[in-house]
């Protein structure tokens, strides 16, 4: 709380953000390392907040645990699952900083105001805040570290004998290394994909809240994320799972329409899930974040495509640019959005809404083709 009131310009936004927490309009929060995010239910409208903080380096971490397993009191209680009082103060002999301080916090909102952070953030922010007096580790989670990695590290170093230790050694060099290893194997094939009937979950009872055809789907899931990431490592691609709670639920409601009722009742937004799941069947994560949010790329970007849709077209056109959106008027209504990879998706204008119409191109007169040819 100190450093988001120390962050704030607007000690209003502060005061609306308290209002926003304890009104409950702050739904369920996502936290990861170095990240807060969670969906704002604002009167007027639905917003997407973030907040991010620096993780800790692995130099910190070295020296937070060299510190906490200097204090036999710390490391037990650690062990044990609880978080001592004075580890703040003891992070911070060893020149760690675990609370966050002034400047730290970067906050963001989809509601579009200047504000730093707006109500929707700092709501975020103390509903956060409260979330650690429950369960402090999540300070430790949002600089970096699990609790189960942290205490996976503390019970190695409490279970080796100081004698143990290796001693620190000059180590080789690289090309005799690998002389000494040998031909590494070739990387193994990627396994063919999963589909349900080849799954074996006999034997398995789902818990008692949990409908018996979910279970083979949670497992089908689990199989087919395995395989996607081991595609990502195999490839040298990011990881594909970096998803947050809504994104996830629209991809489980793409891939498995079974749970895409189930899924509209708990968020309560069956008109926004369906539209998510058109978007992300024609380009996944990317198409999503284009449907529900905009950016600002490079003008010589949309000057390009904006050349190539009046050259492409064959009547006149008038082509406007709204951050990411390029859209037109005039005989022909349509609109193309660019992602951050550089390829931009077509929309089409229905009801007065505008939803994606097809799967996403480098080339931006996709927009301009009609649906059969995509």
């Amino acid at each position: 709380m100190q450093a988001l009131e120390d962050t704030s310009l607007d000690l209003d936004q502060l005061r609306k953000g308290r209002r926003t927490a304890n009104t409950g309009q702050v739904g369920t929060i996502t936290i990861s390392p170095g990240r807060l995010a969670a969906t704002v239910y604002a009167p007027d409208d639905t917003y997407e907040a973030v907040v991010h903080i620096d993780r800790l380096d692995d130099g910190e971490w070295e020296r937070f645990l060299d510190q906490v397993a200097a204090r036999a009191g710390h490391i037990a209680a650690l062990l044990d699952g609880e978080m001592p009082h004075d580890l703040v103060d003891a992070a911070s002999d060893a020149g760690v900083a675990l609370l966050p301080g002034i400047g730290d916090l970067d906050p963001s909102c989809t509601c579009g105001s200047w504000e730093l952070p707006c109500q929707h953030a700092a709501g975020l922010c103390y509903q956060t805040g409260w979330l650690l007096d429950g369960d402090p580790f999540v300070l430790l989670l949002l600089r970096g570290r699990s609790r189960e990695t942290l205490l996976d590290d503390l019970q190695r170093r409490s279970s080796t004998p100081p004698a143990e230790q290796p001693a620190e050694e000059d180590g080789v060099p690289a090309v005799a290394a690998a002389k000494q290893v040998g031909e590494l194997p070739d990387l193994p094939p990627l396994p063919p994909k999963l589909a349900i009937e080849d799954l074996a979950v006999s034997g398995i009872q789902p818990l008692a809240d949990l409908e018996p055809a979910t279970l083979p789907l949670l497992v089908l899931d689990a199989a087919r994320r395995a395989r996607a990431q081991l595609n990502a490592l195999l490839s040298g691609a990011p990881d594909p799972w970096l998803l947050d709670e809504w994104q996830d639920s629209v991809r489980l409601a793409t891939d498995y329409p079974v749970l895409r009722e189930r899924l509209s009742a708990a968020w309560e937004r069956p008109a926004a899930l369906s539209l998510g799941v058109q978007a992300w069947s024609y380009g996944g994560a990317a198409a999503l974040d284009v449907l529900e949010h905009v950016w600002t790329p490079d003008p010589g970007d949309l000057a390009r495509a904006r050349t190539e849709l009046l050259a492409a077209a064959d009547d006149d056109l008038a082509i406007t640019a709204d951050h990411n959106h390029l859209t037109t008027s005039g005989s022909v209504r349509c609109q193309t959005r660019l992602d951050h990879t550089g390829r931009w998706h077509p929309y089409r204008l229905i009801d007065d809404e505008w939803h994606p119409a097809g799967p996403p191109d480098r080339d931006p007169t996709i927009a301009l083709a009609p649906p059969d040819t995509w």
